[in-house]
């Protein structure tokens, strides 16, 4: 028997709960049928396929949400919480958001690919481009025959009709739409025409515009060198090409406002340096003109025949100081010459070669000497060396009568009686030759 014993109220809340934290949202897809719309605004139905059904709810403030009025028989996608209303004890679905079944599909892949270039980086400000103050050339990548490119070139003809436009003509919805988009992207960037691209349609179903949520579209839009403007439906239509393009603009015309500034305000900004211009212009011709009355001036204080007599006198003493200078030179060169002729005489080589001569004989004597010292020197220390050598040689004490026994099997010295066994064989080495003696007695002393 079970331990705990459940009231029905019991059993049905334990069970919702249990399925609440089982299943957390799911996507579910089947078909409407028994559909019930009361004024409270809530929606209930049963979703179904060939096999089962399950009773649906969706509440009012979900209900507001839709973008499609539900129908018997309709395919449709649920995101739901799997529940239990407590009072039947019924299992059911209470629906957070429905989509037709097609619709849903896609909007289940846009979220996934939204999610996927997110996590890339694709969508970061940080690696979009800025666009150009005043573009050379417009490029607009769109359906030729639209209404986006009318309304593109209609807002750029009346805000700076100067600049031209390059056409990139693409299907824009469609199986082939998203590869001519990116042939387009592509064929600008090497074409290098443009300095900025609008890229863009009027609005539509999510269907309609899948074009611009194509992953393939999103790539080439990032990885284009030239500056992308989206402008992808109307301003509640939000697609991946919006995400990834350089900026978002709410319609084609938003687009093409965005693309150029107004001409009024470069008009305004010409005249306004213009007029700079030419009071910096005044400006420098009156200092111009005020530095010529200056050096006019200064010129007729110098007048060539002024000049001319104060250089004349000048260059009269300028001669003097000259000449005396000479004369004082030579008078310093002659005394100089003297100089050097009386040293001359006093360092005559003849009289420092007797006497260099005179100091190399002397120190190869010297020499010699010193060698004979040094050798004798050494003779008398290796004398001195051999006769410490013999008296401390083994040779020596051998002479003085005296042996040197060590083991025949190992060449080991002799030192103490423990080193030794009877019969053990010795060999005895004497000043002139040596003998094998056997141990025949051990003698402790």
């Amino acid at each position: 028997m079970p331990e705990t014993v459940y009231s029905v109220s019991q059993l049905n809340r334990e069970t919702k709960r249990l399925l609440a934290s089982h299943f957390l949202t799911v996507q579910v897809t089947g078909e409407i049928s028994n559909l019930s719309m009361p004024s409270s605004g809530h929606i209930y139905f049963t979703l179904k396929d060939a096999q089962a059904q399950i009773r649906c709810a969706m509440f009012k403030g979900q209900q507001l949400r839709l973008r499609f009025k539900p129908a018997n028989g309709a395919q449709v996608l649920l995101s739901a919480q799997v529940s239990l209303y407590e009072p039947r004890g019924d299992y059911q679905l209470v629906v957070e958001d429905m989509q037709a079944a097609g619709d849903g599909a896609l909007r289940l892949a846009y979220e996934r690919l939204k999610l996927k270039l997110s996590q890339e980086g694709l969508f970061d400000e940080a690696r979009k481009q800025p666009l150009p103050l005043l573009p050379r050339q417009i490029g607009v990548i769109t359906s030729p025959s639209g209404a986006a490119i009318h309304d593109i070139l209609t807002v750029l003809k009346r805000r700076f009709p100067a600049i031209p436009v390059l056409i990139y003509p693409v299907a824009v919805q469609g199986e082939s739409a998203k590869f001519e988009i990116v042939q387009a992207l592509t064929t600008a960037n090497q074409q290098d025409q443009v300095d900025v691209i609008i890229l863009g349609r009027g609005g539509g179903s999510l269907e309609d515009l899948w074009a611009f949520n194509e992953e393939i579209v999103a790539r080439a839009i990032a990885a284009s060198q030239i500056p992308v403007i989206s402008a992808v439906g109307h301003e509640v239509d939000f697609t991946i090409a919006d995400f990834v393009a350089d900026i978002r603009a709410a319609t084609p015309s938003a687009a093409a406002e965005h693309a150029v500034p107004h001409q009024s305000e470069w008009f305004n900004a010409f005249l306004a340096y213009e007029q700079q211009l030419q009071q910096l212009m005044l400006r420098h011709v009156q200092q111009r003109q005020q530095t010529l009355s200056w050096l006019s001036k200064a010129l007729q204080q110098q007048h060539p025949g002024q000049k001319l007599q104060r250089n004349a006198q000048r260059l009269d003493e300028l001669e003097q100081r000259i000449n005396q200078a000479m004369q004082r030179k030579l008078h310093d060169l002659a005394q100089q010459l003297a100089i050097g002729r009386h040293k001359l005489r006093q360092v005559q080589p003849d009289a420092q070669i007797g006497r260099h001569q005179q100091q190399l004989q002397y120190l190869q004597q010297r020499l010699h000497r010193a060698m004979l010292n040094k050798l004798q020197k050494l003779r008398d220390r290796q004398a001195a060396i051999s006769q410490t050598l013999h008296v401390v040689s083994p040779l020596a004490t051998l002479e003085r009568g005296y042996s040197i026994v060590q083991r025949q099997d190992n060449q080991q010295l002799v030192k103490s009686v423990q080193q030794l066994q009877l019969n053990d064989l010795l060999l005895n080495r004497f000043a002139q030759g040596s003998v094998i003696s056997q141990v025949k007695e051990i003698i402790h002393d």
